[in-house]
C-alpha cells in the first residue's frame, strides 16, 4: 500500500489522485490511498499569505507525515516548497509540468488593458500584483484567499477581475474562466509554477524506485533553474520574484525578475547554459540580479509582511 499525504483542497486532491493515477498504470493493482491533512495555511484565509509566514504555511504538516511513517509520497505545488527542503527529504519525481503562466478572469472586462481605471483586482500573491501595478499603475489591488472556486466567485461578486495560475483551472476543468492568459512578456510565472513535486523521505529506497519512472528530465531542468534562482535570492511569499525556465537543444534559458511591492522598481535578467547546470545557472542568474538592484529591494523588504498598498 501507497499512501500519498496531501491538502483537503479540490485542486490538491486533483493533484493526489493524477499522481495515484500515474503510479496504478506503472504498477496495475498497486493500492494506492490519500492521507488528507489541514495545513495552517488552509486554516487562516482572512490573512495575507506574506504575513504569516508564505511558503511553508502549505507544506510543514505534510512534510510532518513523511517523516512520521504516516505517508510515503507527498504531492505539492512545487511553488508551495521551500527553497530547501526538510531534512530527510526528497523530492521523488517531477512530472510533466502544466502551462505555467498566469490567467485573468474578468466575465466583465475580458483583458488587463480593459479593466476600467482605478478597477479592483483580486490576487493572493504579492509577485502577481507587483507585476499588474508595472502593467497598470493605476490598478487598485485586493488580497483575496480561499480556493479557486471561492476566488473566481469574487471576479462576478464586486471585483473587476482576480489572476490565478492557469494550469490550476485546467486540472480543475475550469480553464473557461480564463479570459485572458497572460504571456510571459506581460506577467512572467512564479517559481516552478504548473509543476508538481512527489516528495519522500531519502532513506525509502523502494518508494524512490516507484516514483523514478515518473520524472519529466525537461521539467526537472526546467524547474531546478528557477529554483535555483529562488535559493540564491532567499525569497519566499513575500517577495515579488518571478522566473520563467524554457529548454531547447540541450540548453536552459531562465528568465527572472525581482519587483518592489508597487511595481514601480522591477529588475530583469536572463541567461542561457547547459541543462546540466540548470541549479547553478539560476543561482548565477540571482547573484546577477542582486548586483543590478534586487539586493536593495529584498533589503527593503527584509522583516515587512504587509499586502501590496492600495
Amino acid at each position: 500500500m501507497i499512501r500519498i499525504a496531501t491538502r483537503r483542497s479540490p485542486l490538491a486532491k486533483w493533484q493526489a489522485n493524477h499522481v495515484a493515477g500515474l503510479l496504478r498504470a506503472g504498477e496495475p493493482g498497486l493500492d494506492v490511498r490519500l492521507h488528507e491533512l489541514v495545513t495552517k495555511g488552509d486554516k487562516i484565509l482572512d490573512v495575507a499569505l506574506a504575513r504569516v509566514g508564505g511558503k511553508g504555511l502549505f507544506v510543514k504538516e505534510i512534510e510532518d507525515a513523511l517523516l512520521a511513517g504516516d505517508a510515503e509520497i507527498a504531492v505539492h505545488s512545487m511553488k508551495d516548497l521551500p527553497a530547501v527542503l526538510a531534512e530527510g527529504l526528497v523530492v521523488g519525481a517531477v512530472p510533466v509540468r502544466e502551462d505555467p503562466r498566469d490567467a485573468l478572469c474578468s466575465p466583465k472586462h475580458q483583458t488587463w488593458d480593459r479593466l476600467p481605471r482605478g478597477g479592483t483586482v483580486g490576487t493572493s500573491s504579492l509577485r502577481r500584483a507587483a507585476q499588474l501595478k508595472a502593467l497598470r499603475p493605476d490598478l487598485h489591488i485586493e488580497v483575496i484567499r480561499g480556493n479557486v472556486e471561492t476566488r473566481l466567485r469574487k471576479a462576478s461578486e464586486g471585483l473587476d477581475a482576480v489572476v490565478l495560475a492557469y494550469a490550476g483551472l485546467r486540472r480543475l476543468g475550469l480553464a473557461e474562466h480564463a479570459t485572458q492568459v497572460f504571456s510571459p512578456e506581460e506577467m512572467l510565472p512564479a517559481v516552478a509554477q504548473g509543476a508538481l513535486a512527489l516528495e519522500a523521505r531519502a532513506s525509502d529506497a523502494a518508494t524512490l524506485a516507484r516514483l523514478a519512472p515518473l520524472d519529466h528530465p525537461e521539467t526537472r531542468h526546467r524547474v531546478e533553474a528557477e529554483r535555483g534562482l529562488l535559493r540564491r535570492l532567499e525569497g519566499g511569499c513575500q517577495v515579488p520574484i518571478a522566473a520563467h525556465a524554457t529548454v531547447a537543444g540541450g540548453q536552459v534559458t531562465l528568465r527572472a525578475l525581482v519587483a518592489s511591492l508597487d511595481g514601480a522598481r522591477v529588475v530583469r535578467g536572463e541567461r542561457t547554459g547547459p541543462v546540466a547546470g540548470a541549479s547553478a545557472l539560476g543561482e548565477a542568474l540571482g547573484e546577477e540580479l542582486l548586483s543590478r538592484g534586487a539586493a536593495e529591494i529584498l533589503k527593503e523588504l527584509e522583516g515587512t509582511a504587509e499586502p501590496v498598498p492600495h
